[in-house]
């Protein structure tokens, strides 16, 4: 184990040349540098925060939810048959044609029946609207906190208006407790994510924003252990810049409010496009690549972390284009239509439209919108849900 650890914390790969772990374990009385234990504390730290998101889900949240008129109900529930269960927890959610006629003969009911119980069960599983306004005003409240956070604090460092400051006197750079704070608050809280991703609304993209969850508290680490926490610090505060605009938008959603809706995701978009492909280039990664290289000089945990920025940069790239096809359709309907990304579960009811029969009358009852002109803007997770 002892191997191991020496292999893993190797000083040539994570800190500069004539640099040592010893160098940075004596600091002057009264100063502090970063140390990989010091993330410990973002575990229970983690636990507390999705405690007080249960709180505020079920009181403050929930609240909020029913003066908006947005009721808990549950939808209309699947007629109890064992047949059709048994098929449905063991066998398929989305029976095909064949099994479709073979339960049809089975039970003597017609194939429209049997499509009509499946997509009945399903829904049961669907969260509902209000659920889903809980879970976004939570998001929002906590993006929205740490930003405010984040830009208070930032105000006050010179790394904010000079990127340079991120690596005069590198690695030798005091943790300070407002920065610390702000470390280990959004390192617990993707540590939430993480937890809470599998009792949350499940989407299509689970994997994917598990191992972008994954990716963030890896990066957050990874830039604490070898004292990056400066340009981390500006890193995550370009990220938390429109997260908390696009939950905004999500309860504007559920609340049946289409102008507002419309509105936040605009602006949403505005801001993601500024801080995602001006600001985080220009700003960040010139500073990553550019300034470090001129003051500090590379070494091997710099290239990782770099490449690791770019591949971030690349994600905001398709985000980006995710975004303009959301805005795009608007643009083309007169309103925000479903994205890619929509706040449903995997197994919800896309097979409402399995037969020409539901697809005519919804047409005929709903217009050309078909959704009564309700936005539905999702976020394509930057994390998100979106951090780094």
């Amino acid at each position: 184990m002892a191997a191991l650890s020496a292999w893993f914390w190797n000083e040539r790969f994570w800190l500069p040349h004539n640099v040592t772990w010893a160098d940075l374990a004596d600091p002057a009385p009264g100063v502090e540098y970063p140390k990989p234990g010091h993330l410990l504390a973002a575990l229970p730290l983690a636990l507390g925060i999705f405690v007080v998101r249960i709180f505020f889900e079920r009181f403050i949240a929930s609240a909020c939810a029913r003066a908006l008129h947005i009721q808990a109900g549950a939808g209309r529930r699947a007629q109890p048959n064992a047949v059709l269960e048994k098929v449905f927890t063991s066998i398929t959610k989305n029976p095909d044609s064949r099994h479709l006629d073979g339960l049809s003969k089975q039970l003597d009911w017609e194939v429209r029946k049997v499509q009509r119980w499946f997509r009945h069960r399903r829904n049961q599983d669907k969260p509902s609207t209000h659920t889903k306004f809980c879970e976004s005003m939570w998001r929002f409240s906590f993006y929205l906190g740490i930003f405010i956070y984040g830009i208070q604090f930032l105000w006050q460092t010179p790394w904010m208006w000079d990127t340079r400051h991120c690596w005069y006197g590198y690695p030798y750079q005091v943790m300070t407790p407002g920065l610390y704070r702000y470390y280990v608050t959004e390192l617990a809280f993707y540590w939430s994510l993480m937890f809470s991703q599998f009792t949350d609304i499940k989407r299509k993209d689970f994997l994917i924003m598990f191992i972008h969850h994954l990716a963030t508290v890896s990066l957050i680490s990874f830039s604490y252990a070898n004292n990056m926490a400066r340009v981390g610090s500006l890193v995550l505060c370009v990220h938390d810049a429109s997260d908390f605009l696009l939950e905004a938008a999500k309860m504007a959603n559920y609340a049946k409010s289409q102008r507002v809706c419309d509105f936040l995701f605009i602006l949403f978009s505005v801001v993601f496009y500024i801080t995602r492909l001006v600001i985080f280039p220009i700003w960040v990664l010139n500073s990553t690549m550019f300034e470090s290289w001129a003051i500090v000089g590379p070494y091997p945990s710099w290239w990782l972390f770099n490449v690791l920025l770019l591949i971030l940069q690349v994600m905001h790239i398709f985000w980006s284009y995710l975004i303009s096809r959301i805005a795009y359709k608007a643009i083309m309907r007169g309103k925000v239509g479903n994205d890619v990304r929509s706040d449903i579960e995997s197994s919800s009811d896309e097979e409402t439209e399995n037969t020409e029969g539901h697809k005519r009358s919804a047409h005929n009852s709903k217009g050309e919108n078909g959704t009564n002109g309700h936005c539905a803007a999702a976020k394509p997770r930057t994390h998100n849900h979106t951090s780094w």
